[in-house]
């Protein structure tokens, strides 16, 4: 193989090993100097008004934002100047049918969530009884608030693991390799988590990210597996009470009170039940699910963003009819 080859390919652009590597680096910077950019405000902030204190939903929600925004900085770096495309191949503006696919795949996400607690409840696992707490404000608030944390989080994981790294191997005709290795790191990096399920929770986190891939790669758009994604958390927390990957905080004055009888291989202990047989059984079946689903569909615009290898013009062949295909320049 010749030299040029092992970084560019035969349309004329950067190979998508090494763009991912590009977007891993830049990523990294723009997490580093945006981290480092609010460090410094924050340190300001509490030098002028030292008696001021960010509560858990606003500190959480910047933790996110700094994600959500690196990760999107980062991909559209390397989509616009690694592969010549606009900022809508990333999936995260406002194309055909985009609300179809929010509200489908959250109505997909909360049905998910109730499935897994179906099977955990029946199985004689868990209990639920409905909170004692006055749905005035505080089961009101819990169900607003924790909802909008939701969302952002779950935002700045797709935009992080279905945004840039899978859209350009599927680009390249890689998805299946690109389903994998988003997936993996998307299980590990839950694995610092509390109360951690040994063997499951890793199981069951790489399945979500599966789960998640596929609700992408039926639209190719973020629309979709944000809605199963953000809407599976807060029914898991906001509406069931359970604990959501290990963590309790997010929503104090659930809908329903459960009470975990166990076994926890079954409904995933302390952890949640994201870290039991139930969930795992669960997200077999909404993957096969969203993948055989008749009601959602990737627009044409957004199979062509997605689906093949946007050729650098200088490789164009022009023909007797002036035409072009770099979808940037559309």
């Amino acid at each position: 193989m010749e030299p040029k080859k092992l970084f560019i390919n035969s349309a004329g652009r950067l190979r998508s090993g090494w763009r991912l590597a590009v977007f891993l680096l830049a990523y990294l910077v723009v997490l580093f100097l945006i981290t480092s950019g609010v460090r410094v405000a924050y340190a300001a902030a509490t030098y002028f008004a030292p008696g001021v204190r960010l509560g858990f939903y606003v500190q959480d929600g910047v933790y996110r934002l700094i994600i959500l925004t690196s990760s999107l900085g980062a991909g559209y770096v390397c989509a616009r100047f690694l592969e010549g495309l606009p900022w809508r191949s990333l999936g995260l503006w406002l194309h055909s049918g985009w609300f179809r696919d929010l509200f489908v795949g959250s109505a997909i996400g909360i049905a998910s969530l109730a499935l897994a607690a179906t099977i955990a409840t029946a199985a004689g696992g868990l209990r639920f009884t409905f909170s004692t707490a006055g749905i005035f404000p505080q089961v009101a608030k819990t169900l607003v608030l924790s909802g909008a944390l939701f969302i952002v989080a779950a935002l700045a994981e797709e935009a992080l693991f279905r945004g840039y790294p899978l859209q350009t191997l599927t680009r390249a005709r890689l998805a299946v390799l690109g389903v994998l290795l988003t997936s993996v790191p998307f299980a590990a990096v839950h694995l610092r988590n509390p109360n951690v399920a040994q063997g499951f929770t890793f199981l069951n986190t790489a399945l979500a990210g599966v789960w998640l891939a596929v609700a992408y790669l039926r639209t190719r758009s973020l629309w979709f597996p944000l809605g199963v994604h953000w809407a599976w958390n807060w029914a898991l927390g906001s509406l069931f009470g359970l604990p959501v990957s290990g963590i309790t905080r997010i929503a104090p004055h659930p809908l329903l009170q459960a009470t975990d009888l166990g076994p926890a291989w079954l409904t995933g202990g302390s952890y949640g039940i994201e870290g039991g047989l139930a969930c795992t059984i669960t997200l077999v079946i909404s993957t096969l699910f969203i993948w055989r689903s008749r009601w959602v569909a990737a627009t044409e615009e957004m199979r062509r963003l997605t689906s093949q290898e946007n050729p650098a013009v200088r490789n164009l062949v022009v023909s007797a009819v002036p035409q072009t295909i770099d979808v940037a320049a559309e």
